[in-house]
């Protein structure tokens, strides 16, 4: 068993040309841009209250697996086995791609309760946990436990929506953002130390500032367009989606690059940034857009 849950030299004789991109492209699907691209996407085009669902499912989910990276200290697999070099020294268990994309894609086929979303979802996840062992940067252990936690945070995240918590829905928009920021001081006292100073609880509490700024950009979005009209034309959802990808991805490049030049340090870079980024999904760019006339 152990062998089973730790070693990787089963992976080495499955690698191939043909095979190593295609596990990159899955993979791709569980790092920040492919979540910065599909979230706002969504929420664009497809259903506002789908997406803030999802959104908060995943900044539970990412501050939950940070924190247990961090309390575990798991070592990943050897070095020598990596065709992956963007995991920047973080633990192994739990994998946050897994978790994240069980929890993610199974949330989302849930909310479209159709056939073929179920499938796809099965599919996605499956394909982007087995990316991990492929490219060598996480064992079964890390993959299975990652699993676990992905479906842990569904039951959660339901048990949150249930009638249990309609007090909290009721509750002002300026409590629940002043709920996330108190999130902050409040995790970095329980962080584990050996995470608490570094870059892995930046990183992962810098999603709830992310989350704040989604919802104070979708409170001013719902106030400005409290229903939204019929779906624009194929061609005007192009243009919002590429158009819209390309400003936030130069604000983030602006943030990422100007922020330190200036003198500021990295928390103000990440926690304001992130908040910048996520009200600019949801109240900026929808009000642009329809200033633009391209959403009805």
């Amino acid at each position: 068993m152990e062998d089973f849950l730790h070693s990787m030299d089963w992976v080495l004789p499955l690698r191939s040309d043909w095979a190593t991109p295609i596990a990159d492209g899955f993979t791709a699907l569980g790092y920040t841009t492919f979540f910065l691209i599909f979230l706002p996407i969504g929420y664009w085009l497809w259903d506002r209250a789908v997406f803030t669902r999802l959104a908060v499912l995943i900044a539970i989910s990412a501050v939950v697996n940070g924190w247990f990276k961090d309390f575990w200290q798991d070592a990943r697999p050897d070095p020598k086995y990596w065709l992956d070099g963007r995991i920047d020294g973080s633990p192994g268990r739990p994998s946050g791609h897994a978790q994240i994309a069980v929890a993610m894609w199974l949330w989302l086929a849930y909310e479209i309760r159709k056939n073929w979303a179920w499938a796809a979802a099965i599919f996605i996840a499956a394909g982007i946990c087995f990316s991990r062992l492929y490219l060598g940067v996480h064992d079964v252990d890390d993959i299975l436990t990652g699993i676990a936690f992905g479906l842990a945070s569904i039951g959660l995240f339901m048990l949150l929506l249930g009638p249990g918590f309609d007090w909290w829905r009721r509750l002002p928009v300026w409590v629940h953002l002043a709920v996330i920021l108190a999130l902050v001081p409040a995790l970095w006292v329980i962080w584990p130390p050996e995470g608490a100073a570094g870059s892995s609880f930046f990183g992962h509490v810098a999603v709830l500032f992310l989350l704040f700024g989604w919802v104070a950009g979708q409170t001013l979005d719902y106030r400005l367009a409290p229903e939204r009209g019929p779906r624009a034309e194929a061609w005007r959802q192009i243009v919002m989606a590429v158009g819209g990808i390309a400003v936030l991805l130069g604000i983030r490049w602006v943030i990422e690059t100007g922020g330190p030049a200036i003198g500021l340090d990295r928390a103000t870079v990440a926690y304001g940034g992130a908040a910048i980024l996520g009200f600019y999904m949801t109240g900026l760019a929808p009000m642009s857009f329809r200033a633009l006339k391209l959403m009805k």
